[in-house]
């Protein structure tokens, strides 16, 4: 047996144990590598089936990432437009008047505004008897006079008028203006041309209306110098009677801090056009001098 296998024989098995083991490890080397692919493979399939399994997830995710694409960079053109926009202001009555020079007022004026106050007030025939004619209006003031030598030029017969004048509770003149402190100023400026005339401040600041009507009442008042508020309550009351009336002198041309005319001012502008239409209603005998 020895002799037919050969010398040699168990080298060969000793080899033949070599080839088994060598084939041994082939066959370990690809089972240590599969479980590798398949470990990957069903880590795979383990997320699709967790990203499946929450849809919410993903929409909301969809959702998000429109919105950050949706979300523009700022335009800075747009950023300077907002920023004009924002310096632009409304010019005032005083920014368009500071712009203008002074010019003196003249009847028409007072017509315009007038009909503009009265257009949405009053009717159609109403609004016709309300129209100021041209004829209705004294020599307006040029910026150069003072009150006492406007009041000169406009009523030349003054010292006859103030004779024949001797009815209670009513005026012959009435000077209308803005304010208390104005009225103060006007009543100053009166010293060369009342003469021996009454004068009587008609405004609301510190004087009550009742004790107004009372001081009407006792003697004879000439010339009323006051705000357009107060006079007006003054003949609803009818502590003020408008028989004796002949100049309406309206304080026109003079502008406050703020370069607003009396009419420029919203407040004072309606009473001024309720107290105007008290006139026209009460009396038509009275002319305007716009001072």
């Amino acid at each position: 047996m020895g002799d037919d296998l050969g010398d040699e024989w168990w080298t060969k098995e000793g080899n033949s144990g070599d080839c088994e083991a060598e084939a041994n490890e082939e066959i370990d080397q690809p089972t240590d590598k599969k479980p590798i692919t398949i470990n990957k493979k069903l880590e795979k399939r383990k997320r699709g089936t967790e990203k499946d399994a929450n849809p919410k997830k993903k929409k909301n995710n969809e959702q998000k990432a429109p919105a950050v694409s949706e979300q523009k960079e700022p335009d800075p053109d747009q950023s300077t437009k907002v920023k004009k926009k924002r310096k632009k202001k409304k010019k005032t009555i005083t920014d368009v008047l500071a712009a203008v020079e002074p010019k003196p007022g003249c009847p028409a004026d007072l017509q315009s505004e007038v009909t503009k106050f009265f257009k949405d007030k009053l009717s159609v025939i109403e609004q016709e008897e309300f129209q100021l004619k041209d004829s209705s209006f004294l020599t307006c003031n040029d910026l150069t006079h003072s009150l006492s030598s406007y009041l000169k030029q406009i009523c030349p017969k003054w010292a006859k008028l103030q004779k024949h004048h001797t009815e209670k509770s009513s005026a012959v003149i009435l000077i209308v203006c803005s304010s208390a402190l104005r009225t103060i100023e006007l009543i100053k400026q009166l010293t060369t041309f009342k003469g021996e005339a009454k004068v009587l401040k008609l405004f609301a600041k510190h004087i009550k209306i009742e004790e107004q009507v009372k001081l009407l009442q006792k003697g004879i008042t000439h010339i009323g110098v006051g705000t357009p508020g107060r006079i007006s309550a003054l003949i609803e009351q009818e502590g003020l009677h408008l028989q004796s009336l002949r100049y309406v002198v309206l304080d026109w041309n003079w502008r406050d801090q703020k370069l607003r005319r009396m009419v420029d001012i919203p407040e004072i502008k309606l009473d001024f056009m309720n107290l105007l239409e008290k006139f026209l209603r009460n009396c038509k005998e009275f002319k305007i001098g716009l001072f």
